[in-house]
């Protein structure tokens, strides 16, 4: 009786008041404040257009957001006051971009589970084509492309499965520094060199971590592919689909691995 007389006491409008027998847990970070912040439909399509990895004005995040340029910039402020963004200021114009892969991988988690609990619009992902094609996330390719890339390098045995998720196989990396991508130098970026990162309008997984990463920017450096200035697209040239395809096929850098890899009679 006297534990119950310490939990509840007798109102006479309102009958048991609710007292301290579950006090408010006040230890570790606190995830409510970051996550109001992100769960503001207008600050969350902020936060996704920059997974472009681009940095836009607050103009260009307005459009984003379908709001006025003036609710963007209190939205904008209380970004920069959480440190989710950075901003450069160049002559009369304010850049911002994400403040880090941090960031960026926990919008990339919040996006996985949206998916993964079935919290998407009518028609999944994107409505333009080039961007359910091929876009950024963040720093690695996503889309039909993505997914497709991952797929491949998973179905020819470049990647395979280890207890920490993906990981890369022998002949992966020899293919990989035929290309000019060192794992080794990737790994000492203290990120998993790679793991799958489910694709929201796929529903399938593309490749992510410094490996896909490293892939995206080979094929920037190639001139098979540039970014859309007006968003997160990817777009590939003709010429650049038949190259990715021809990697995809492993006929891409084959002749170097041989001359690299062939031993004397």
């Amino acid at each position: 009786m006297f534990a119950l007389t310490r939990m509840f006491r007798s109102r006479p409008k309102h009958g048991l008041e609710f007292r301290d027998s579950f006090p408010a847990v006040r230890e570790g970070p606190d995830i409510s404040a970051l996550a109001t912040l992100i769960g503001d439909p207008a600050r969350a399509n902020m936060l996704i257009a920059l997974m472009s990895g681009l940095a836009l004005t607050a103009g260009e995040l307005a459009r984003e957001a379908g709001i006025t340029p003036q609710t963007a910039s209190g939205h904008l402020a209380k970004l920069l006051d959480a440190r989710l963004l950075l901003v450069e200021i160049q002559g009369r114009h304010r850049y911002f971009r994400l403040a880090g892969q941090d960031v960026a991988g926990a919008l990339e988690g919040l996006m996985e589970l949206a998916a993964r609990t079935g919290q998407f619009r009518t028609r999944p992902g994107p409505r333009d084509a080039a961007m359910r094609k091929a876009r950024s996330c963040y720093d690695h390719l996503a889309g039909q492309m993505g997914v497709r890339l991952h797929e491949v390098l998973i179905a020819r045995g470049d990647l395979v499965a280890t207890p920490d998720g993906l990981g890369l196989s022998a002949t992966g990396r020899s293919r990989f520094l035929a290309e000019g991508i060192d794992p080794d130098a990737l790994e000492r970026k203290g990120r998993p060199l790679c793991r799958a990162c489910l694709d929201w309008s796929e529903r399938r997984h593309h490749l992510a971590g410094p490996l896909g990463a490293a892939l995206l920017r080979h094929f920037f450096e190639r001139g098979w592919a540039a970014r859309d200035r007006k968003g997160r697209a990817i777009l590939f040239s003709r010429e650049g689909e038949k190259q990715f395809d021809r990697f995809l096929a492993d006929e891409v850098g084959k002749d170097d691995r041989q001359a690299t890899f062939a031993r004397p009679a």
